[in-house]
């Protein structure tokens, strides 16, 4: 079954006093590059969800963003009522006459007269990022199951034309052989010289040999028989089918440099096209 890398996944909830929300992303990439954005109160829990998130996703350039959004009256920063008390003492003494408005103003702006209070998770929290990341995770699943979809029915579609471009080939090897031999015998025949017929028709028989490209089409058919049944396992299977691509290539390119034939060129040309095409695609496969 094809899994695309490409995805993305979504899930979000309100809580009492927040909103919470976990974005995934994912592009292709040869293994796994996983990139975590949270604010700093939510490290702890990073590397758990760290291992929840590859193990799910197994490969791709993954983006996950954890946003929380405050929506209570509850603050994170609170005024340091001390340290702002004693920084207008101070300017008192400096500034005896100066108005109190004035001095406040300028006594919040002073270094720590804000505090930040370090928002601990409790285990309810903990367990809804949990539950979110998990929605995301189906979410970004069923988006790779549907972009596997289209490029199931595009391989498919691409190796039936190779397939029928490898037969067209086939079809003019007779043709092909016919023309070797005119071909030959009319250079012969312009050297005005005697020439054993024996012994040319031993020569020709060892040319046309090396011209012969029916193992080239038994191997080529069973690669795109095996890039078909590849398809169809159930584990990740893009790598392999980056393997086979290559294999298929090789078989195309030996047809080509045997080919020695105008119209069978053209058609290794266009099946060297569809497969590039492959190649272009397989690279998003998991």
């Amino acid at each position: 079954m094809i899994v695309s890398m490409t995805g993305f996944g979504k899930a979000s909830k309100q809580l009492p006093t927040k909103k919470i929300t976990v974005e995934i992303k994912s592009l292709n990439s040869k293994g796994l590059d996983l990139n975590v954005r949270m604010p700093s109160a939510y490290r702890e829990i990073e590397l758990s969800l760290r291992n929840k998130i590859s193990q799910a996703l197994e490969r791709g350039k993954v983006d996950v963003s954890l946003y929380v959004e405050m929506t209570g009256t509850e603050t994170s920063s609170k005024v340091n009522a001390p340290v702002v008390s004693e920084y207008m003492n101070q300017m008192k003494a400096v500034l005896p006459n100066a108005d109190e408005t004035e001095l406040m103003k300028m006594a919040v702006r002073m270094p720590d007269a804000l505090k930040t209070e370090r928002e601990e998770i409790d285990e309810n929290e903990h367990a809804e990022i949990i539950q979110l990341v998990d929605e995301a995770l189906t979410n970004i699943s069923t988006f790779r199951k549907d972009e596997g979809l289209s490029l199931d029915k595009d391989f498919k579609l691409r190796i039936e034309n190779i397939r029928k471009y490898m037969n067209e080939v086939i079809a003019l090897a007779p043709e092909r052989i016919v023309a070797v031999k005119e071909r030959l015998q009319n250079a012969i025949d312009e050297l005005k010289t005697n020439v054993d017929e024996n012994r040319f028709e031993q020569e020709l028989i060892y040319y046309l040999e090396k011209l012969d490209i029916t193992e080239e089409k038994v191997r080529l058919g069973n690669h795109l028989d095996y890039f078909l049944q590849t398809m169809e396992r159930n584990e990740a299977n893009g790598r392999k089918l980056g393997f086979i691509t290559q294999e298929i290539g090789r078989e195309i390119n030996t047809m080509g440099s045997k080919s020695n034939h105008s119209e069978m060129q053209k058609l290794v040309v266009m099946m060297k096209d569809e497969l590039e095409k492959i190649k272009e695609q397989v690279l998003n496969v998991l």
